[in-house]
């Protein structure tokens, strides 16, 4: 059988090595995209600013800064608890902001993908949009 089973569909086949061009030039953009979320920081902050946190645009804490007079600074044992309180909050704040830069940076690059930011979490395999 020497037909292309492809030439059923129009335009003479199927061109796998156009196909395999685009996916590795989709890897690659995903890849820098990545690269910068890493190299990115965003911060979050409760208590007016008295209490901020810093990550990474992966969401890995990279810093946290007290500023003199937050509650917790003074060694009691109950303001020590809140200031923990502060810092998890703060931490949740600058955790939703990297999401957020996630979700902006990868999510054109995802293009419906399962499972990643700005894909149809729905259309996995055998689920509807698939």
């Amino acid at each position: 059988m020497t037909q292309n089973p492809f030439d059923a569909l129009g335009g003479g086949g199927l061109d796998l090595g156009a196909l395999l061009q685009q996916a590795q030039q989709m890897q690659e953009d995903l890849q820098a995209a990545q690269a910068r979320l890493a190299e990115a920081t965003v911060e979050g902050s409760v208590a007016g600013g008295m209490i901020t946190v810093t990550v990474n645009g992966t969401g890995e804490l990279t810093g946290v800064t007290i500023a003199p007079g937050a509650p917790g600074t003074d060694g009691d044992a109950d303001d020590l608890a809140d200031l923990g309180d502060l810092v998890v909050a703060a931490y949740r704040d600058a955790r939703a902001k990297s999401d957020a830069l996630a979700e902006q940076t990868l999510g054109p690059l995802a293009g419906g993908l399962p499972g990643m930011p700005g894909g149809d979490p729905g259309s996995a395999l055998g689920q509807p949009g698939f």
